[in-house]
């Protein structure tokens, strides 16, 4: 059924606004003028040729604007010119504010529904990462630090890849794509000039080209809207799929901190189009305000209190933490090798800190589990069977400790049934395992700084000693049942490089060396490869680089 249009605005604002949006409004001239004129336009462009569309969505105001302009354009047209489909496609990270999901998977569902109900072309798709390319996968199994500015590795693998994969395969299909966007200029100064950029470019009236992707225009109808343009037609116009759109405004509203969408009586007033939403672990920004928000401004948003505060502990920004994410990442790069930076206030190179150690990684295993288990039992009945970590991840996770790390104490299993309190739900990773876990306890315990060294012949056990012996063992393990074995040396070789320090001075002390920095003669035995890259902006050039804060 189609949502009846609602007018809640006072006589005569519905066609003349302007009082309503304090200036700079695209509906100046009138709202029904302008939204006449934009479906009129989405019409033409629609029937124009046979390119299927796209439209990103977010659940937020302005794609849920773009998404209502065109339904109400196609509902115009008969039935026999409705002939190409219309995908609106909505990207979940798998880390969004969790109120944010669940409205968007709600929205994706009524979409889907109503648009068969009302024979319209229109399909909605929900998009999710790849295992092996999710947060919590990255995070926790390969050991990368939480994003920042120089090593924002999450965004392109999140968000940008599923929806590019997806646009991608819908070229590949049908020749061109095209991508229709809720942008706006007035969202910023950036965004405007990106904006008028493409636009120099546009090969048809109204669409620009994809820079990013070939065969792919852009269509942006709303690109001369105010925030409180969107706001205007978001409440004044009925939903057709049947969400409400003055819960999407609660919405907003819930995560501004003054808990306020004031009426718009001028520039300086503001606008509940400013709240944001993104990921609940987002270390790109000092705080998740629209979060912190929300807790603020409803107590049946307390039970979110832990995932702000696992976001907290996330984060790398003040002299306290940095120390305590220093300590718990590696001094050896993901490779095994080692890179020198020189900071700012030093004249003495350092060593860029690498992923996350294996303590670390499993403390924030047993983290998100325990943070996963408060959730269910304080959060209401909606989040009860929540999971911030699904059984796939916790399989990449423990694949990629045991095969690709050597960590074959497998301990993912422990860690789950010690937070969870309940049997790990996955199959086993590797029926073969070299040792057991009495085995590699005992292993651990021969291998504890220190211990040996009474024969010359045998020196003492180092930081590294434990490390060394599992891998090797493990190494050895995997070429055994092999046919051919041919590899077998280098793997051994490329492990021994990796542990042969006696401790980070010790690798420290030949990274100067090896450098030039250090007028000793270098040690004769020099196995591990030095990457010196600097300036430090230099290595974050690297995909797989992590940054030295």
């Amino acid at each position: 059924m189609t949502a009846e249009t609602t007018n809640d605005a006072p006589n005569g604002l519905l066609d003349n606004p302007a009082p309503f949006m304090g200036g700079g409004s695209a509906f100046d001239g009138g709202m029904s003028g302008e939204l006449a004129a934009l479906r009129t336009e989405i019409c033409t462009l629609y029937k124009d040729d046979a390119v299927p569309w796209v439209i990103g969505y977010s659940g937020g105001k302005d794609s849920t604007a773009i998404l209502q302009l065109v339904w109400r354009a196609l509902e115009k047209l008969p039935a026999a010119e409705r002939t190409k489909p219309v995908h609106v496609i909505s990207t979940d990270t798998l880390v969004e504010n969790p109120v944010v999901a669940a409205w968007v998977s709600g929205s994706l569902k009524k979409i889907g529904d109503a648009a068969r109900e009302q024979g319209l072309p229109i399909q909605s798709h929900r998009l999710t990462p790849p295992v092996e390319d999710t947060f919590w996968v990255n995070l926790i199994g390969r050991g990368y630090p939480a994003p920042r500015n120089k090593f924002r590795w999450c965004t392109n693998r999140l968000k940008i890849q599923p929806s590019n994969n997806f646009i991608r395969d819908v070229v590949r299909e049908n020749g061109e794509a095209i991508l229709v966007l809720g942008t706006r200029r007035a969202e910023s100064q950036a965004r405007a000039r990106n904006m008028a950029k493409h636009a120099e470019n546009a090969v048809r009236d109204r669409l620009s080209p994809n820079v990013t992707l070939p065969n792919c225009l852009i269509y942006t109808p709303i690109e001369r809207w105010a925030n409180d343009d969107v706001w205007a037609f978001l409440t004044r116009e009925g939903n057709p799929w049947g969400q409400d759109n003055h819960a999407l405004m609660g919405m907003y509203r819930g995560a501004s901190e003054d808990g306020e969408c004031p009426l718009v009586v001028d520039k300086t007033t503001p606008s509940c189009g400013n709240s944001r939403f993104g990921c609940y672990v987002c270390t790109l920004v000092d705080q998740d305000r629209s979060m912190a928000a929300m807790i603020q401004n409803d107590a049946e948003k307390e039970w979110m209190e832990p995932l702000l505060a696992l976001r907290d502990e996330l984060d790398f920004r003040g002299d306290e933490k940095r120390a305590t994410e220093k300590k718990n990442r590696d001094y050896r790069r993901l490779s095994g090798n080692l890179t020198l930076y020189h900071p700012g206030d030093s004249d003495e190179s350092q060593l860029v800190r690498g992923p996350y150690t294996q303590e670390a990684r499993a403390n924030w295993l047993r983290r998100v589990l325990e943070t996963q288990q408060i959730v269910r039992e304080i959060g209401p009945p909606a989040v009860a069977e929540t999971e911030l970590l699904t059984l796939p991840e916790l399989q990449e996770i423990r694949r990629l400790w045991v095969v690709e790390k050597h960590e074959i104490e497998d301990l993912v299993p422990q860690i789950y049934e010690e937070a969870i309190g309940e049997a790990y739900p996955g199959p086993p990773i590797d029926e073969d395992l070299v040792f057991d876990a009495e085995a590699l306890a005992m292993l651990r315990e021969e291998s504890q700084p220190g211990v040996g060294g009474d024969d010359p012949a045998v020196p003492a056990a180092g930081p590294l000693t434990f490390e060394l012996a599992r891998n090797l063992l493990d190494v050895e393990r995997r070429f055994r049942t092999k046919a051919n074995r041919r590899g077998l040396y280098k793997a051994l070789e490329k492990t021994v490089e990796k542990c042969f320090y006696d401790g980070e001075d010790d690798a420290l002390d030949r990274a100067r060396q090896r450098s030039g920095e250090d007028e000793q003669e270098p040690p004769k035995k020099e196995l591990v490869q030095i990457s010196l890259l600097q300036p430090i902006n230099d290595a974050e050039q690297n995909a797989e680089a992590v940054d030295a804060d």
